[in-house]
């Protein structure tokens, strides 16, 4: 298991700096010893190798151990995110049947709210001191009060055994659970092993600016700390913080989102050679515009990594620097690619009955993958739906492959509203499933309109009677979270639909007159 790797790289040079974050800075050998407690503090919960932990958590360098200890008593990691209002996150915690949640104090009045809606009755802890709700323990206070020794090894995940579980939406009180095994971490950890070559003198600095318990900086995580990297965790985003980071840390590895790309080459100190220290910078989770890319190239030089990937497969495509054209090359199409399979990978290009179709045309993205996760977690029905006979995922997103076998996608089938500073996931068909329970609501769709500031802004259509949009609003915000709340509420006789009945989107995208905007 990856831990393993992690645990030989912190053995060596104990005093270098293992996880630093804002003030705190915990050396190799301090993180061993504080990662073993917390493993400890777990096990004493009753946590049988197996049973699930919801993580709800904020970016801490506590939080990476956190994630760490789960795995290394053999536990199952249910990565919580702090999008879903209390009523979808119950449903989550229920579904993915966690024993046991530990909150982030930030989290903790949510934390709380979600609990107590939960039919499963898990055991809330806090990990730190809090007073925003009554959890049953501090697990950080527990793990001082544990031996420094590693606990009672456990036996070897197999093929099958579910090791992470993440959110990727669903349906209102019903979510969507992917669920991974240890495949993508031994392929990870292979990765990372090859890249220590790569290094510079004295080995990288990676800086984690999104969330660890999303996809982006669960695998950020993974590849500094398998790879023997300072990991520096940005405890929230925000541009300056960010820059001053990057800088005065030396940074020489980071991942961003396209809207962090965009305010990092907005700040009045980006410049040229302003971050001379920087050698990598890893982008995805949401499309790039191609010409932010090109001046992203400009200003940092030949040093972005594009990837496409899904929280059902992280990783599909990649388009190395070396593979971007030159930026006074700026009506080449690779601008707008996300680039080729990944080893091992195999992309095909199908229509609707599931045909493969020639190089150039438009269809869904099928991937093959041994990153791909293992099923939704306890939902048959489901996994069937996305995953053939054959093994191969249906992504939900719509591309071509070009002759030389570059991916180019053109539109999210799924109709996921990527928004926000860190390209969080606002869900449509949760969001419509919401607005159909509010009064006078007969019908309701809701898309993303491109917005560079903040990658997609959230726009809702209605049809119905006497709606009170502001109420509505307040009603989505207090229920789904600030990412769900409409930026624009539009009032239409009725919605256009698609000739077999289906509300018409793209239709919708394209601008329908609206007959009141909010």
């Amino acid at each position: 298991m990856y831990i393993e790797q992690i645990l030989s790289q912190w053995e060596q040079d104990e005093e270098r700096d293992a996880l630093v974050c804002g003030p705190v800075r915990l050396t190799r050998g301090q993180a061993r010893r504080r990662l073993f407690q917390l493993g400890h503090a777990l096990r004493e919960q009753g946590l049988a190798p197996g049973d699930g932990i919801g993580l709800f958590l904020s970016n801490r360098a506590e939080s990476a151990l956190l994630v760490l200890a789960v795995h290394m008593i053999g536990c199952r990691a249910v990565m919580l995110p702090p999008e879903p209002g209390p009523g979808e996150l119950a449903a989550l915690i229920d579904q993915s049947g966690a024993r046991v949640v530990v909150a982030d104090p930030a989290y903790g009045q949510q934390a709380l709210q979600a609990a107590e809606r939960c039919t499963s009755a898990p055991k809330l802890l806090s990990l730190g001191a809090s007073d925003a709700s009554p959890a049953d323990a501090d697990v950080w206070e527990l793990a001082q009060q544990c031996p420094v020794q590693r606990p009672e090894t456990t036996p070897e995940p197999g093929p099958a055994d579910v090791i992470t579980v993440f959110y990727t939406g669903g349906t209102l009180g019903r979510p969507k659970l992917a669920a991974h095994g240890r495949m993508p971490y031994d392929l990870v950890a292979a990765t990372a092993e090859m890249g220590r070559a790569l290094q510079p003198a004295g080995g990288d600095r990676v800086l984690a600016a999104t969330l660890l318990t999303h996809t982006s900086g669960h695998l950020t995580l993974l590849f500094a700390l398998l790879t023997g990297s300072t990991l520096v965790v940005l405890p929230e985003w925000d541009a300056d913080a960010a820059f001053t980071t990057l800088r005065d840390e030396e940074i020489t590895v980071t991942t961003a989102v396209p809207p962090m790309l965009y305010q990092l080459l907005d700040h009045p100190s980006c410049e040229r050679s302003a971050l001379p220290a920087l050698r990598q910078i890893n982008l995805g989770a949401a499309p790039i515009a191609p010409d932010r890319l090109r001046q992203a190239v400009e200003t940092f030089g030949p040093i972005i990594s594009q990837g496409y990937g899904q929280t059902e497969c992280a990783g599909i495509t990649a388009l190395p620097p070396e593979d971007l054209p030159d930026p006074g090359d700026i009506d080449s199409p690779l601008w707008r690619s996300c680039g080729r399979p990944m080893p091992g990978t195999q992309l095909e290009i199908r229509d609707q009955d599931g045909e493969p179709l020639p190089q150039g045309e438009t269809g869904e993205v099928c991937v093959l993958s041994p990153l791909r996760m293992l099923s939704y977690w306890q939902d048959p029905t489901r996994t069937a739906q996305a995953v053939d006979a054959g093994g191969w995922l249906r992504t939900g997103d719509i591309g071509y492959l070009d002759a030389d076998g570059y991916l180019y996608l053109v539109d999210r089938a799924k109709d996921i509203i990527v928004t926000g500073e860190t390209s969080d996931n606002v869900y449509s068909k949760v969001l419509e499933d919401f607005l159909h329970t509010l009064p006078g609501v007969r019908h309701a769709a809701a898309v993303g309109i491109p917005d560079e500031a903040v990658g997609e802004r959230v726009r809702i259509f209605l049809t119905g009677e006497d709606i009170d949009t502001d109420a509505l609003a307040d009603a989505v915000t207090a229920e789904l979270g600030p990412n769900y709340t409409p930026h624009d509420t539009v009032l239409l006789p009725s919605l256009p639909t698609t000739p077999v009945g289906k509300v018409d989107k793209k239709a919708l995208r394209a601008g329908a007159e609206p007959a009141l905007q909010r």
